[in-house]
């Protein structure tokens, strides 16, 4: 299960981000060839942000399908099983275009640091 350790460094990464701000929400674009399951992935996370800043932050996960685009007639296959073949032509002269990403895309934070507000 490497969503837990996937959840760490998200939220080590927001943390040192934050400056010293709580953190509302996270956005991530995910591609399919991480292979990260997204009902474990958010599991993880609400065990993972239980207190400090990160307390009632939102985990926001776009998952990015896997796509390749054939060199040999140009056409672009979206990918359901890791096989690189082309869907038109069944060639292997391929690239992959979309699918191997993950990508923090935002952190949202509170506008004021937790020392500065007014009680």
């Amino acid at each position: 299960m490497h969503e837990l350790s996937l959840c760490q460094a998200i939220a080590d990464t927001a943390v040192a981000n934050a400056d010293g701000r709580d953190v509302e929400r996270i956005r991530l674009r995910i591609g399919h060839f991480r292979q990260v399951v997204p009902e474990t992935l958010q599991s993880c996370w609400r065990m993972r942000r239980s207190d400090g800043p990160l307390a009632r932050c939102e985990l926001d996960v776009e998952y990015v399908p896997a796509t390749i685009e054939c060199r040999t007639c140009g056409s672009t296959t979206t990918l359901d099983q890791p096989l690189l073949r082309c869907g038109a032509c069944d060639g292997t002269d391929v690239a992959l275009v979309s699918g191997d990403e993950f990508l923090i895309v935002s952190i949202d934070v509170t506008s004021a640091l937790a020392s500065e507000e007014v009680n």
